[in-house]
């Protein structure tokens, strides 16, 4: 399939918006693009400012169904994760192929058209395995090609409810009795889909509270075998810190750089609470480090060092993890004006470093090195951005890119195009209304 596209504006290497920019399409890759040309005869007209796809690099697709639901009331990180639980107990696969489906289909339109999702929903009630023990890994793979994503699936170790205790209630879902078993699974999912362009079979730590550091190594060695991403929660919390350092006498990110955890391909999620020492360890392997600032602030976790990390070394990407709001724009921003309330200055992060991360660290993040950029060679990935809506009207191409940062939201995205494929268009995804889908997925769900 051969498409091109002209954009009025276009955010090109190393950084720059570019106007009237024709970009051809050659099957799911960019075949060329041409900047300061009139509009090609039969090429599609994107107004605005196109991007490359944005990198959703942290998600739980079945949070979704939290969003409103856990808003009300005081409480914390611990009281929430019970709600959560809650839904995790009404999920089979059926139900999550309609979640994860009508979730990834928000995403694509708030212009994300790859994500990584952190799995350990693994098993049925009681832990009892599915007949396919990778029924909800599959489930995911099938949600994402549906709405149009490639997926980064991080087959999640999940071993302990917390140092030394075993799982309980509806955490046994996500266990698979010890890190052999887990690898055992997970290579078959692996195996199932060797080849798969726009499917990359990673593997996540879930935290140093649910695998004990002994087995760590199985995880790291899968990652390894299969050049795969590897994720773990860090640091979310203080008391994960505090116990971590009772039962090691180490830090959580001690305890991973100890046993091999990171590295180029491993991302370090929340990464909230650090010691001095834990930002050299992330910053000299160069780990990226995903920030997930609405939910960090929403579960009040705290915020993180990320200006810190960049400078350290560590690549900064972003996620919406718990999807309390799915808006990568409100992701990046949050990043520097979370860190302007903590400092009490401004302009620790220009807007194009904010869009870096949201663009090509992420790709790079999730395993698609080949992304996140408007290049030849490139998957072909344009998300493109209105400059004339009530949050954006007065942009122009000096300021675009801090307009469409620190102002715009999801809703102003009106064109995605996916590994070649237009999967939104005027603000309506190929499958019709997204919030129908969501309301009739979540229905069953409703805690």
């Amino acid at each position: 399939m051969h498409v091109t596209y002209w954009c009025e504006m276009a955010w090109l290497p190393p950084g720059e918006v570019v106007e009237s920019v024709a970009v051809a399409i050659e099957g799911s890759r960019i075949g060329d693009v041409r900047p300061g040309v009139p509009p090609p005869p039969g090429a599609e007209r994107l107004a605005g400012l196109t991007l490359p796809g944005l990198a959703n690099c942290h998600s739980h697709a079945f949070h979704r169904a939290l969003r409103g639901h856990t808003q009300t009331g005081r409480g914390d990180f611990w009281s929430w994760r019970e709600r959560m639980y809650a839904v995790a107990e009404t999920l089979d696969p059926d139900r999550y192929l309609a979640l994860a489906t009508a979730t990834y289909a928000e995403m694509a339109l708030a212009g994300i058209t790859a994500v990584a999702e952190f799995h350990y929903l693994h098993h049925g009630p009681g832990g009892t395995p599915y007949a396919d023990p990778n029924a909800m890994g599959e489930a995911l793979v099938e949600a994402a090609r549906r709405a149009g994503l490639r997926i980064a699936l991080l087959d999640t170790c999940y071993l302990t409810g917390g140092i030394g205790d075993a799982l309980a209630g509806p955490q046994v879902r996500f266990g698979d009795g010890d890190a052999e078993r887990w690898a055992a699974r997970a290579d078959a999912l692996a195996r199932a889909h060797e080849g798969a362009r726009d499917v990359e079979i990673g593997a996540a730590i879930h935290s140093v509270r649910a695998v004990p550091p002994e087995q760590m190594h199985v995880v790291v060695d899968f990652a390894h075998r299969h050049t795969g991403p590897l994720h773990a929660h860090v640091s979310e919390q203080r008391a994960e810190n505090e116990a971590c350092v009772e039962a090691y006498a180490a830090t959580p990110v001690q305890v991973l750089h100890d046993h091999g955890a990171l590295g180029p391909r491993s991302t370090a999620v929340h990464a909230t609470h650090l010691s001095d020492v834990d930002v050299a360890l992330l910053g000299g392997s160069t780990s990226h480090v995903c920030m997930c600032p609405t939910t960090e602030r929403d579960l009040a976790d705290g915020v993180g060092p990320a200006r810190r990390l960049l400078d350290a070394g560590s690549p900064v990407t972003l996620g919406s993890d718990s999807q309390a709001v799915i808006d990568l724009f409100e992701e990046a921003r949050a990043v520097e004006l979370d860190e302007r309330l903590v400092t009490g200055e401004r302009g620790h992060w220009p807007a194009a470093d904010l869009l870096h991360a949201a663009t090509a660290a992420g790709q790079a993040s999730l395993g698609f090195p080949d992304a996140g950029c408007l290049v030849p060679g490139a998957w072909a990935d344009l998300v493109s951005v209105r400059l004339d809506s009530v949050r954006t009207a007065g942009a122009t191409r000096a300021s675009a890119v801090a307009s469409v940062i620190f102002a715009a939201t999801a809703a102003d995205v009106h064109s995605v195009v996916s590994g070649g494929r237009r999967v939104v268009t005027d603000g309506r995804h190929v499958l019709g209304d997204a919030g129908a889908l969501l309301r009739e997925a979540l229905a069953p769900l409703i805690p």
